[in-house]
């Protein structure tokens, strides 16, 4: 009897849930509209604390930070796009990695949350600037009188009986109408795709049961529209012509977010954060490499096996420093922009979001500035030494500033002649590294040398197996002259800058002694 009972049951419940799957609309795919980077960086503009460390605008470009942003924030929504963003350009966001390992350790919680916040991706409208900058229109005195063009319309029409001149209130009444359609139509439009937005991040609080659930479940129904008018086709909009509808719903609505600043703050905060620490888990589930980072001293940087993530196959390399910044030099190609921007965007990593693409790290809890890319302005008039010799001012000036960091510096001063590129390059390295850590590279060698005593030199090299290693010293033996014949430049080009090479190399490349001039 009781197998009887068990396999009718088991026959209902598959009978409903086949019910429930016909009868259930399925959700709608997300939109993911494409924010523009300025939309992306509101809330870090509007609340964050503009005498913090903060990445400057050359680092953010120089790391290639927003393009590693993109890819972070894959299938995330504007709310969590502006957590991101917020956490890495201001470096403070390592605190919730205790969050992030939460969510990693039930990756089933995890997929859960995340498809409990999918809707929010449909939002086409970023609100930071609503919820902390704009400032809301006053209420009219006639808004709450929406209702007197249509009695004058009402009454001159029946009025027509009596006598013609009731048309010049018609008249008068649908002017009224018109006009008011007119003045606020469009801002009324721009007002609901916010008010949508605003939707999206109550109708998920109410979902996860959040703390403010019923609080933001109440605010949603009054911030929706009368749903009786959808049930008959076109009645909504000829509420809103006639009755002004729309223009009555939205000083309605103003005045709601107005009296629920602080509520909706709470929603948008906690639910941008959650989002941003489901597209970490998620994304630190895939990763191939990473680690907590650990943080140490301000004049130490150890990074095991380190890799860059926006590179599909990278070849992990190890730095260690310990008291002096690194020198790095190499053969052109080798990989020494990439290795800079490797550390750079692993520091960066460690102080946003608390972990490293590494297989162990201990880094400084400070800024990163970098200088990598240099170029001139012709709509700006500035060359490109004059662009170096700004951000070297830059560089010193955030040195001496409340908040010193680490230099990831490439090809110093490349837009003057060589004599003078070395001696500028050399003063300021000098002048920097007496001050904090410093990481560089360049083509000119004779720096490793003049610098030895504030850099340690490291040299990148590929071994017998192809694998890149990073050993003490630099550079012994160039390869911009055999690049030469690999281009097939010719015989004559080859030789001449053989010849030039020979002559200079005595000089410039490796000094009998400099190790004095500076130290």
């Amino acid at each position: 009897m009781s197998a009887f009972v068990s396999k009718l049951s088991a026959l209902w419940t598959h009978a409903v849930n086949q019910c429930r799957t016909l009868l259930m609309i399925p959700d709608r795919e997300p939109a993911d509209f494409p924010f523009v980077a300025s939309d992306v960086a509101q809330l870090h503009r509007l609340c964050s604390d503009p005498a913090g460390a903060s990445l400057d605008d050359t680092t953010w470009k120089d790391l290639l930070l927003e393009t590693w942003l993109a890819r972070l924030s894959a299938e995330v929504s504007i709310f969590g796009q502006h957590a991101l963003y917020q956490r890495l350009r201001s470096g403070q966001g390592a605190a919730r990695r205790a969050s992030v390992a939460q969510l990693m350790d039930d990756p089933a919680a995890l997929e859960l949350l995340h498809q409990r916040c999918k809707s929010l991706r449909h939002a086409d409208q970023e609100i930071a600037t609503l919820l902390y900058e704009e400032v809301m229109p006053a209420r009219p005195w006639w808004a709450g009188c929406t209702w007197a063009p249509l009695a004058l319309l009402a009454a001159s029409i029946a009025a027509v009986l009596w006598t013609p001149a009731a048309w010049l209130a018609s008249a008068l009444a649908l002017y009224v109408l018109v006009a008011a359609q007119a003045r606020y139509h469009e801002r009324i439009e721009t007002w609901q795709r916010s008010i949508n937005s605003l939707q999206m991040l109550l109708r998920v609080e109410r979902l996860l049961d959040g703390p403010d659930a019923a609080a933001a479940s109440k605010l949603n129904r009054g911030l929706t529209r009368n749903p009786h008018a959808k049930l008959m086709p076109g009645s909504s909009l000829y509420m809103d012509w006639f009755m002004l509808a729309n223009v009555k719903h939205y000083f309605k609505c103003i005045g709601l977010v107005k009296e629920n600043f602080t509520l909706l703050r709470a929603c948008f905060t906690r639910l941008a954060n959650l989002e941003a620490d489901i597209a970490l888990a998620r994304h630190l589930l895939r990763a191939p490499a990473f680690c907590w980072a650990a943080f140490g001293a301000a004049d130490a940087i150890s990074l095991a096996d380190a890799v860059h993530p926006l590179l599909p196959q990278a070849q992990p390399l190890t730095l260690a420093l310990r008291g002096k910044g690194a020198f790095i030099s190499g053969q052109n190609g080798i990989g020494k922009s990439t290795l800079l921007r490797t550390v750079g965007i692993n520091l960066v990593a460690a102080r946003a979001f608390g972990f490293c693409y590494a297989r162990s790290a201990l880094v400084p809890d400070l800024p990163v500035y970098a200088s990598m890319q240099g170029e001139d302005s012709l709509l700006g008039g500035e060359s490109l030494y004059m662009a170096e010799l700004r951000r070297a001012q830059e560089l010193l000036a955030a040195a001496d500033g409340p908040h010193p960091g680490i230099c990831i510096i490439d090809e110093i001063f490349r837009g003057t002649n060589h004599l003078e590129s070395v001696s500028a390059a050399a003063s300021v390295l000098d002048v920097l590294a007496a001050r904090g850590l410093v990481v560089v590279s360049s083509h000119n060698l004779v720096l490793g040398s003049l610098l030895a005593h504030r850099l340690s030199p490291l040299c990148v090299a590929r071994g017998a197996d192809g694998v890149l290693t990073l050993s003490p010293g630099v550079l012994a033996h160039t390869n911009g002259i055999a690049l030469l014949a690999q281009r097939g430049f010719g015989r004559q080009v080859e030789e001449g800058a053989g010849k030039v090479f020979d002559w200079l190399s005595a000089y410039l490349a490796h000094p009998a002694d400099c190790s004095a001039v500076l130290a």
